[in-house]
């Protein structure tokens, strides 16, 4: 099958509005601009990915799938006979109930040839995507009281645009955490930009790796040394893929960002930045995008300069100019405020940058898992990320660096697997990235990374940030009508994240307040405390949203504030 098959490109991770068009104003148009299956079907299902261990329910993407196989075999359109089978919920179509009829009203052996590969396409296409609201019915996971008049769609999932939606319930079902209880209520996980739950598909990879895979990488030649390796590399390809990277060796493995700004700091750092250089960050950072510039600074004897923000935590991008030039050696800016959700203008502040001859670090912990990355299209010399926040197991994340930026860096620490040839006289270094891999890495935590990126792409990052979006809409009208609460950080572009305080109660009751009733957010700092002060606050409350989140989350969290 051709890479530019279209079902290729569904198989990995392509958006699927690319694919369907889903900004027509029908699907029809979408269906019939799709070239049509040739009678090959069979042989170019069997290159198709393996079947996802996902679950299924009808989708737009099934829908083309059968208008293509009935266009390439002369058959009227196939439809669902209508109710559920026996042990069937009234949300799937079970195989036997796709049945296909010619125009004429004959029946031959190429009909039961077509149902055969309508079968093979229901197997292969078992994950929870995008949803026609009006063509399919489906059991909804919570109820929503009120659902019309919150502008739900009556699914505890708000109507996205065009008429299409991100399935949250079937997302949810792949997340076996959720169906754990706290205190005797359903979990309400709303602290997702801490850490992320982990859906099956990466639990299932941990558990293979450990069960038929786990060995040491890269220096044995027997089988279980070669499958860990092909485990390792495969997840750096996708990492590479899901990031946009130019090649494989301009990304990293490291423990998590904070680790991946270190490195920077220890190696580019440490090499072009000296006395009465600068270094420009900003007001919404991090302290892991802070202190060890902090410390680069005070050994370096260098300036760290920082870009303020305005009273809605928005980057004044006039004001972080002029702090731009020629002694400006490095900037490091996040994408997504960790504390408030702001999206910064990174694109824009990079070519500025540049513009001056700085480098510039891009920490995107906080926007991966809500929104697609091309580091090329953003053209930073470096981008940062965690796994934990995006799906994967804590302990492994990622740095991209720009290669002809990555081969005059030296590297950070020293041992195994990163050098060519030791002696007692000197050493030889791997070129990028094994030099900066010294040691074994999180091998199993790796593969978990690339499941976790596998799985998103799948899902679609366009899909999760126009839900999330609707989610965070939703969360901020809710709580804006409570009357002791203020919402913080109110930039007019937020990733799924939303800060506030209750007049008269501390952050720390509150959330130990919704803890008790099953509601997991985050009190506190947020490891941002300078932007916290900017605004004249300790600490806020924070609930931040993923993709399994529904509107009946952000419910029970209002009526819980409501309440206290």
């Amino acid at each position: 099958m051709s890479t530019d098959d279209p079902l290729f490109a569904l198989g990995v991770g392509v958006p699927y509005e690319t694919v369907l068009g889903v900004h027509a104003p029908s699907l029809a148009p979408s269906l019939t601009a799709m070239p049509a299956l040739t009678p090959g079907i069979g042989p170019a299902l069997g290159a198709l990915p393996g079947t996802p261990s996902m679950p299924f329910e009808p989708s737009v993407v099934l829908a083309a799938m059968i208008k293509m196989a009935g266009d390439a075999f002369g058959l009227e359109p196939l439809t669902p006979t209508p109710g559920p089978a026996p042990g069937v919920s009234s949300g799937e179509v079970p195989v036997a109930m796709l049945t296909a009829q010619p125009s004429d009203g004959s029946r031959d052996r190429s009909d039961d040839a077509l149902n055969s590969v309508l079968a093979a396409f229901v197997d292969v296409l078992r994950f929870p995507l995008v949803q026609l609201d009006e063509r399919v019915e489906f059991d909804p996971l919570f109820e929503a009281e009120g659902a019309e008049e919150n502008g739900l769609d009556g699914r505890g999932s708000p109507r996205a645009s065009h008429g299409l939606t991100l399935d949250a319930r079937a997302v949810r079902r792949e997340f076996p955490i959720l169906e754990e209880r706290v205190h005797g209520r359903r979990l309400v996980w709303l602290d997702n930009a801490a850490t992320t739950q982990k859906p099956r598909a990466v639990i299932d990879r941990l558990s293979r790796y450990y069960e038929r895979e786990n060995s040491n990488i890269h220096r044995a030649a027997h089988t279980l040394a070669a499958r860990a390796t092909d485990a390792y590399e495969g997840a750096r390809e996708t990492t590479r893929r899901f990031l946009g990277a130019s090649a494989v060796d301009e990304i990293i493995f490291v423990r998590g960002a904070t680790e991946g700004i270190n490195l920077v700091a220890q190696t580019y750092g440490r090499c072009h930045v000296g006395q009465g250089d600068e270094i420009v960050i900003t007001w919404l950072e991090h302290h892991a995008n802070i202190v060890p510039w902090q410390m680069l600074c005070q050994e370096k004897g260098a300036r760290l300069r920082v870009a303020p923000v305005d009273d809605r935590g928005q980057i004044i991008l006039e004001e972080y100019e002029k702090l731009l030039n020629p002694r400006t050696k490095l900037v490091s800016l996040t994408q997504v405020s960790n504390a408030l959700g702001t999206i910064t203008p990174a694109k824009e502040m990079v070519a500025m940058a540049h513009r001056h001859g700085a480098r510039v670090l891009v920490d995107g912990a906080q926007s991966v898992s809500h929104r697609a990355t091309n580091v090329q299209d953003l053209d930073a010399d470096f981008f940062v990320f965690s796994g934990h926040k995006v799906f994967a197991p804590a302990g492994i994340g990622a740095v991209y660096g720009k290669r002809e930026v990555l081969e005059q860096m030296p590297p950070w620490q020293g041992g195994g697997n990163m050098i060519a040839d030791v002696t007692f006289e000197r050493t030889r270094y791997q070129p990028p990235p094994a030099r900066f891999e010294a040691g074994t890495g999180s091998i199993g935590d790796a593969a978990g990374l690339g499941a976790a990126l596998d799985w998103l792409m799948r899902l679609g990052l366009p899909n999760v940030e126009r839900y999330e979006h609707e989610l965070l809409t939703y969360a901020t009208r809710r709580l804006s009508e409570l009357n002791r609460v203020k919402i913080i950080g109110t930039a007019p572009d937020k990733a799924g994240v939303v800060s506030f305080v209750v007049a008269g109660v501390r952050t720390e009751d509150v959330s130990a307040a919704l803890d008790k009733e099953g509601i997991a957010v985050r009190s506190g700092h947020h490891c941002a405390q300078p932007i916290l002060r900017r605004l004249g606050l300790e600490a806020t409350v924070r609930a931040s949203f993923a993709p399994y989140n529904v509107c009946e989350d952000i419910d029970a969290l209002v009526e819980a504030v409501s309440r206290l």
